[in-house]
């Protein structure tokens, strides 16, 4: 006979779902593109799309590579707008005046970038927020899928290095 299958699928009973496994990596990234189109369908075609992207933009989340221990490489999604610890401080090292001239002060810069939400419009629908979180989601899980890759990579090559120095010490006992 064959093997028995799960329910109507013609996956062998005992053996994960393809969709279960593959459902957690491309969840976050499908249902951005699903409350994307949502979105186009509640707006308009022509309401989001790339004729309403910023002729500038920046970034809102960067991943970010460090060094862990052994040597591995980790990776980390951090938010565009948010200080490391040690460029938080004073911008200006000189003493300010207390009491002076009275001037308006000019309104800085924000180094943050904006939210590209506010590309299509004030008021956007619920689905435009589920798809930018849904995108945001995805890139973490990719992040943290990264790293986990590279501690399976690091993981394989200890273990063929013991594998090897176990050859030796048995043709060198033998």
């Amino acid at each position: 006979m064959g093997t028995p299958l799960h329910g109507r699928s013609r996956v062998p009973i005992g053996c994960p779902a393809p969709r279960a496994v593959t459902g957690k990596v491309a969840g976050p990234d499908l249902n951005g593109w699903l409350s994307l189109a949502k979105a186009r369908y509640a707006m308009g075609t022509k309401s989001v799309g790339p004729l309403q992207y910023a002729s500038h933009m920046e970034p809102q989340v960067c991943l970010q590579a460090s060094e862990a221990q052994e040597g591995l490489q980790k990776f980390k999604v951090v938010r565009s707008g948010v200080h490391a610890p040690e460029e938080v401080g004073p911008r200006e090292a000189a003493l300010r005046r207390r009491k002076g001239p009275t001037k308006t002060p000019e309104p800085q810069s924000s180094e943050a970038p904006r939210d590209p939400l506010n590309w299509f419009g004030i008021l956007v629908p619920h689905s435009l927020r589920q798809a930018q979180a849904s995108f945001r989601d995805g890139l973490q899980l990719a992040a943290d899928i990264a790293s986990l890759q590279n501690r399976i990579d690091w993981g394989r090559s200890q273990l063929r290095g013991l594998q090897e120095k176990l050859k030796q010490l048995e043709l060198g006992a033998a």
